[in-house]
């Protein structure tokens, strides 16, 4: 089956095709019927019809055809059976009945009381309207029923929808409610490609304040990278013109010397770490998270990926998947440098590292959304599709990056030779202990992006296109410096209190940055949501885990390589006896 997989189908499975075409004039125009769902939870939907709506008369059109990141995304179009053509203007039109029992007034109440949405789309332009309302003492419930289109177009193009809901009913068991719609069309002066402008927010993501957090993270890093530059190339200095100092002495007066300081480790600083075949893992995964990261948001700043459903998380699959060759390469690399054998479990565990977290929460909150029957379940092809994925693409990537990496830099090269018997490490203060610069290294790096953070959130909990990707580059790089940035200095500290265990506390430095979000997404939940339920509760905490896990791999990685190449540098530039 795969053999005969071509690659224009392939293409399809990862991205929408442009159903976007030139209209003729009374060529049929499909109104697709998507999801429904409470308002303040935006990840909790339902098929539309798993309400009893009632669906028009026209049966020419089966399911949609979904890509991978509508399927995952719980993307469910289904026609709605109304019948409408291109500039074809239609009067108020009864396109069926609802014979209302008990049971389906029950369901529409309910509706009614979680404040229930629903999404339509016409030529992939997504329309909202809600359900229903109740009256101010809360007895009486009304249904919207009908639907008034209005239907914007530039020449034979569709560039503007606009839903009004009008015919309010009140649900009375054991009655007839007519369900109608109308469409108008007019000319409009949009152009087709800025036909989504209308649903961004300019005054949200561009506001001062988020300009001025840009410029304040901005300035932080200019004044980071000013100051450690200042206090190393002083400090260095001095540190190197002591031990020139020291190397001119006889040995008498060296065994006599007060030694101290970064230089006395050299022979245990190049020393592998300790649990290697893990360390190099994450190391490979952080990596290819900061390359598929990268390149996602270039990709997002040159093509608009909010015009088309579940493009951002297809190209972020491809991407991945594509990239594997890079978690391969950092992570074989590294793990032959440290003199591990076991290369082959080092490398299935570097290629499943990331899809077994992702998978594993995505799997357990698929068990939730199944017993809520939520469109958010994602279907058994889609798992099998996912899964193919990474035993036919990313492993098979992951062993030639592997294969690359152990033979083109798997050789271990360091400027310092290692001794044979680790030396014992002194005791100092309380707060140069790892655990404590581990636990205080996230600080900086999580100052710099928290306020894009909200931004982020309020794009993906709650109704609001997030399109600033300039933003969000800038933002990734300033983390990435900040990150380095501390670490280096953090490792600095350790390595001058003869403390050679800088590859882990480098790591858990800059991957703490992690559990601050994490921290962050609870104060969000709880002051800037109104999130409630088991399905959202869940699915809120469990990607979120996912997400900061995923963001704080990337930094720990970030800032291991940062310091690794200054800790390389350093030592080269010693004179060791």
């Amino acid at each position: 089956m795969f053999k005969t997989l071509s690659f224009p189908l392939l293409i399809e499975f990862f991205f929408p095709l442009d159903t976007s075409l030139l209209m003729h004039d009374k060529e049929e125009v499909v109104l697709w019927m998507n999801t429904v769902g409470p308002y303040h939870n935006r990840q909790e939907t339902y098929k539309y019809f798993s309400l009893p709506f009632c669906a028009g008369s026209k049966k020419t059109i089966s399911h949609y055809h979904e890509t991978l990141g509508e399927a995952l995304q719980g993307v469910e179009l289904e026609f709605s059976g109304l019948d409408i053509k291109f500039k074809d203007e239609v009067m108020q039109t009864t396109y069926c009945e609802i014979d209302l029992d008990k049971a389906k007034r029950d369901a529409f109440v309910y509706a009614i009381k979680n404040h229930y949405w629903y999404q339509m789309y016409i030529d992939d332009l997504p329309i909202w309207g809600i359900v229903g309302e109740a009256d101010e003492n809360g007895e009486d419930h009304y249904l919207w029923t009908y639907k008034k289109l209005e239907i914007g177009f530039n020449g034979n193009r569709i560039v503007d929808v606009n839903l009004t809901s009008e015919g309010k009913v009140r649900l009375v068991p054991n009655t007839r409610i007519a369900m109608s719609y109308s469409v108008k069309w007019k000319k409009s002066d949009v152009k087709f490609e800025d036909r989504f402008d209308k649903y961004l927010d300019p005054s949200f993501f561009q506001h001062r304040i988020h300009w001025f957090s840009i410029f304040n993270s901005f300035m932080m890093v200019i004044f980071l990278v000013g100051l450690v530059s200042m206090i190393l190339m002083r400090t260095l200095r001095k540190d190197y013109a002591r031990y020139s100092k020291e190397e001119e002495m006889d040995d008498m007066d060296r065994d006599l010397g007060d030694e101290y300081g970064w230089k006395q480790v050299h022979g245990d600083v190049f020393r592998p770490s300790s649990h290697p075949l893990i360390f190099s893992s994450l190391i490979g995964s952080g990596c290819q998270i900061f390359s598929v990261s990268f390149i996602v948001i270039i990709v997002a700043m040159v093509e608009d990926l909010y015009t088309e459903r579940g493009s951002m998380l297809s190209t972020a699959i491809f991407v991945y998947a594509a990239t594997s060759p890079v978690n391969g390469y950092f992570g074989g690399s590294l793990y032959a440098k440290q003199g591990g054998r076991r290369w082959i479990k080092q490398m299935f565990i570097g290629a499943f590292l990331i899809p077994a977290m992702v998978c594993g929460t995505a799997f357990f909150i698929n068990f939730i959304a199944i017993y809520y029957h939520a469109s958010r379940a994602i279907p058994f092809g889609t798992m099998v599709a996912v899964c193919c994925i990474c035993f036919f693409v990313i492993l098979p990537l992951n062993l030639v990056g592997t294969i690359l990496g152990r033979n083109l830099s798997g050789q271990p090269n360091f400027p310092c030779r290692v001794n044979a018997v680790p030396r014992p490490i002194p005791e100092k203060k309380w707060f140069m202990e790892p655990a404590v610069i581990v636990c205080l290294g996230g600080i900086l790096p999580f100052g710099s992006i928290f306020i894009e953070m909200y931004f982020i959130f309020t794009s993906f909990w709650a109704y609001k296109i997030y399109y600033v990707y300039g933003f969000m580059m800038l933002v990734l790089v300033i983390l990435c410096i900040v990150t380095v940035c501390v670490t280096i200095v953090c490792t600095y500290f350790l390595l001058n209190a003869e403390d050679y265990r800088w590859q882990w506390t480098s790591f858990l430095s800059a991957a703490s940055t992690a559990v601050y979000v994490y921290m962050y997404s609870f104060y969000y939940y709880f002051f800037k949501t109104k999130m409630y339920g088991l399905f959202q509760t869940s699915f809120y905490f469990g990607y979120m885990a996912v997400f900061s896990t995923a963001l704080g791999i990337m930094c720990g990685a970030v800032g291991y390589m940062g310091t690794s190449a200054f800790v390389r540098k350093i030592y080269t530039n010693v004179k060791i006896d």
